[in-house]
């Protein structure tokens, strides 16, 4: 994509994009904040929207939908059976993430789901990048257990690499060649890798991969729910494609996979799901689950109305002026933190910025969880509600101990279309201080633990008085400001 430069010499990322229609924020004042943290338990998944100011909890679900997804919504077809709104569906997935047969379902985690329940049984393994909470929770609810097999770079918090999302080829023979093939179901390649701070692979690691799995002859399972800004990346930053537009770049990485799964909450910001394949084998394993589990299938427990969005928004996905806006928003947020010395994963990956809650809160022990913390005291001091990457969003073992995350991030993410560069720098503003101010953030503690997905509904409470002067401090430097 060309380069939009200003006469200053400022690096202003700039929308290209109108606001049509807006929904009002309120930004509550900080003793109701407080309240709002005891009342979820203070954790942000269970903050009210009415007391988020800036809702930064995650991309999915929440990037803005074009004028065209919308109209399309309005078009329809309503039948249970037969739907042409699923033919309209299925055409895009062809045309776009070039796929011949698609299963529809209501959203990535039910493809997570399906793809488990048919290849995952007791004692198999699942070599993959990096998990994700709800891969690794589906692949261990049915008896298996995951590898990751990142490369020594990616855990670096601030580092040039361009592709820390590469999966570790040396390591993944060693996997294979122990474990023995028939019992590796499928490896999976996440398009980028939420839990290191949204970091891309390169389709050269991809076809490395690619490689292994025809070596052995296992599958090779592509999570594709940010496939357009690892592709938009992969375009930035591998010299090979650096003249190459979207569809090509997209078509190269699907067309390395036997099998590609896909949240539409991510990848085309609308609502639900898909899994596609080009082979008939693939589909005939998966076809049987869909009714099963989800719905027909020419709906998949989706609205008809959102596969309609989700089609237009599939296509929109090749337009590198949609797609790149997430990228330079993040990449931009990042900069101006890290010029300020708050530690923050670089490269600016995707999905959002991260902040390394080890560094901030290097006084706070892991058994505290400092991720959970630092987002606690970002929303007390902002209203922003960022999303803890850490221990807490872990599983304990089959033992009942506390699995130490590799990293704790909070993370700011940052939806397609949604924020404004003056809310960005808002955001930057509040970090900012919190960072000076970071002795004063303690630790927190589970009063409520479920057993699975726990940081989806757990809840915790201050160890000590930490929040309490946190607002003192903030009184003392902002006055009555909100």
């Amino acid at each position: 994509m060309q380069e939009i430069k200003f006469y200053s010499g400022e690096n202003i990322p700039l929308e290209l994009h109108k606001v049509r229609v807006v929904q009002k924020l309120h930004l509550v004042p900080i003793e109701r904040r407080l309240e709002a943290l005891h009342e979820g338990g203070f954790n942000t998944f269970r903050l009210s929207t009415k007391d988020v100011f800036l809702d930064m909890l995650t991309d999915s679900g929440t990037n803005a939908m074009s004028d065209n997804q919308v109209a399309a919504m309005m078009q329809a077809d309503d039948a249970y059976a037969g739907s042409q709104s699923f033919v309209r569906l299925e055409k895009a997935v062809q045309d776009v993430l070039g796929k011949k047969y698609l299963l529809p379902v209501h959203q990535g985690r039910a493809a997570e789901n399906i793809i488990s329940v048919a290849y995952v049984r007791k004692g198999s393994l699942v070599p993959m990048n990096y998990h994700f909470t709800t891969a690794m929770a589906h692949i261990t609810d049915k008896g298996g257990q995951i590898a990751e097999l990142l490369y020594d770079e990616a855990y670096v918090i601030n580092s040039d690499h361009p592709f820390k999302g590469n999966m570790n080829i040396e390591k993944l023979e060693q996997v294979i060649s122990y474990h023995g093939p028939k019992n590796i179901p499928f490896i999976r390649m996440e398009a980028s890798t939420n839990l290191i701070g949204g970091q891309p692979f390169s389709i050269q690691n991809l076809r490395d991969v690619r490689a292994i799995a025809d070596k052995y002859n296992i599958r090779l399972v592509l999570d594709g729910s940010l496939l357009g800004e690892n592709a938009f990346l992969v375009q930035q930053r591998e010299e090979e494609f650096k003249d190459a537009d979207m569809k090509t770049i997209i078509h190269t990485m699907t067309g390395l996979a036997d099998l590609v799964y896909f949240s539409a909450r991510k990848l085309s910001s609308s609502r639900g799901g898909g899994i596609c394949t080009d082979s008939l084998e693939i589909f005939r394993e998966l076809e049987a689950f869909i009714p099963l589990y989800e719905g027909f299938l020419t709906y998949g427990g989706m609205s008809i109305r959102e596969v309609e969005a989700m089609a237009v928004g599939l296509y929109e996905t090749l337009d590198e002026t949609m797609i790149s806006q997430s990228p330079t928003f993040i990449k931009y947020l990042v900069d101006a933190l890290d010029a300020k010395g708050v530690p923050v994963i670089k490269p600016a990956g995707v999905l959002g910025a991260h902040v390394d809650a080890m560094q901030v809160c290097a006084h706070i022990p892991q058994s505290q969880y400092p991720a959970g913390a630092l987002a606690a005291a970002l929303f007390l001091i902002s209203g922003v509600r960022g999303m803890e990457r850490g221990s807490i969003s872990n599983q304990r073992d089959e033992y009942g101990n506390e699995t130490y995350a590799d990293m704790e991030l909070l993370r700011l993410a940052v939806p397609r279309r949604v924020f404004t560069l003056s809310q960005i720098m808002y955001v930057k503003d509040r970090l900012c201080w919190l960072y000076e101010n970071r002795e004063l953030i303690g630790g927190l503690k589970f009063v409520y633990e479920p057993p699975v997905l726990r940081f989806f509904m757990g809840g915790l409470e201050p160890i000590g008085d930490w929040p309490e002067r946190l607002i003192a401090k903030f009184k003392e430097d902002f006055g009555d400001s909100l």
